[in-house]
């Protein structure tokens, strides 16, 4: 009996030392390669505006049309439960605004809230622990100068175990590690400055790269696609057909200021409020960077690859205002776009008015799970780029899950020349999704 005791206490200490050590902090401050749009030598506040742009806080901690900044309250619905982003303004009772310098670089660095708290990793701290402090320290200067706002935070709701802040510690000592960049001495400036606003500041990986079933980031598959809160975010890598290695320079650049890329498409959803709220902000030398980086990511088909038919037959024996080659389609399907869409987008799919609602090359009409098309349908979209300010409505009040199916199905069968397999239950469960 002493011998089992024995030996579990020296399993308990053993175990205690891997979860500290695993656990434990990286005190280094870091230096980040060269930003065009925050150089060391600009004021602290232009400097944070700028970085906290980049780094998209605005799109989490700001409910839109609220008119309430970094207010929080946010939803985040994942497979176990809701989380709400916190308030983040610099209001002493129910944001930050009590928070020293060290607490802010803590919760960034390190996942820890002021009181000792283990943060939630839908707060993307795995990516902002590769931060430097000055940096880190900019953005809470800018957030520190805005309006404060006093509201308080919502309460997540939960399942059991994931409502026990606790257990986070152990998620981090298996899938997280506090570091700070590194540069790479064989790679370019640009390549670098790249990096890190891809993966320190605009955290591209929380989105684009697979989550394993700890919901922790599977990096053997870095950029090759995943779906989130029913939108799919789609393969980054440098692959030719299910990536955007076919993509030109200016294509990418094109899509990160404005949200659109002639013959590949527009932002919607997720990726639409990270163009509105962050990428339209960047100088064109820091988009060039995040372009450079990009092109170097590994080509990966991705699960359920997407191959995009850039000339799809039905729709290029269609005219503006007439179909043809819909032989196969579902009649349904069919007329739903003819009254609701086809004014818009058009028969071929070039889109009237703005080149916004061309649907010629986008990956969405492409996928034939119909993720993002029947997200659209159903909560409409809205983006504002460079010089533009685009609207869809949504038509979830107005069509039936079957309708949206079928409407789906069509779309993706003449913008896409592929079979869609979108069903009445695949929209029940991406209504649930906002």
């Amino acid at each position: 009996m002493k011998r089992f005791l024995l030996v579990l206490v020296i399993l308990v200490l053993i175990g205690a030392g891997a979860y500290l050590y695993l656990n434990r902090s990286d005190s280094s401050t870091g230096t980040a390669p060269a930003i065009a749009g925050a150089p060391p030598t600009a004021n602290v506040l232009a400097r944070g505006e700028y970085l906290t742009k980049a780094a998209d806080c605005a799109a989490c901690h700001s409910v839109p049309g609220s008119g309430k900044a970094f207010a929080g309250g946010v939803p985040f619905r994942l497979p176990f439960g809701t989380i709400y982003s916190s308030n983040i303004t610099a209001d002493a009772a129910t944001g930050i605004g009590s928070w020293s310098d060290d607490d802010f670089v803590r919760a960034l660095h390190d996942g820890i809230g002021k009181g000792g708290e283990h943060l939630y990793p839908a707060f993307p701290y795995s990516s902002y622990t590769l931060l430097s402090r000055s940096d880190v320290l900019a953005i809470k200067a800018y957030l520190f100068s805005l309006p404060k706002i006093s509201q308080p935070n919502r309460l997540n709701d939960l399942s059991f175990p994931y409502n026990q802040r606790w257990a986070i510690g152990f998620w981090n000592a298996a899938f997280f590690k506090s570091q700070r960049f590194q540069p790479d001495a064989a790679q370019s400036a640009q390549w670098n400055s790249g990096k890190y606003l891809a993966t320190a500041l605009g955290h591209c990986a929380e989105c684009h790269t697979p989550r394993n079933a700890a919901f922790a980031l599977d990096h053997s598959q870095e950029f090759s696609g995943e779906v989130l809160q029913g939108w799919r975010a789609y393969n980054i890598t440098s692959d030719p057909v299910h990536g955007i290695g076919a993509w030109s320079d200016g294509d990418i650049a094109s899509y990160f200021s404005t949200g659109h890329a002639d013959g590949h498409g527009s932002a919607s959803g997720p990726m639409a409020e990270a163009v509105e709220n962050s990428l339209r902000f960047l100088q064109p030398p820091d988009t060039g960077a995040l372009v450079a980086y990009l092109r170097s990511a590994p080509a990966l088909a991705g699960k359920d690859p997407i191959a995009v038919d850039a000339k799809p037959a039905p729709a290029l024996a269609s005219s503006d205002y007439a179909s043809s080659g819909d032989a196969q389609a579902d009649a349904q399907g069919l007329k739903l776009f003819e009254g609701a869409c086809a004014s818009c987008h058009q028969w071929n799919g070039k889109g009237q008015q703005t080149p916004y609602a061309s649907l010629l090359g986008a990956r969405g009409v492409n996928d034939v799970h119909g993720s993002n098309i029947t997200q659209v349908l159903l909560h409409g979209s809205s983006l504002r780029g460079e010089g533009a300010n685009v609207f869809m409505p949504g038509f979830g009040n107005a069509y039936s899950n079957t309708e949206i199916a079928a409407l789906s199905n069509y779309v993706i069968g003449h913008f896409g020349n592929k079979q869609g397999t979108v069903t009445p239950d695949d929209v029940a469960e991406r209504r649930k999704q906002l």
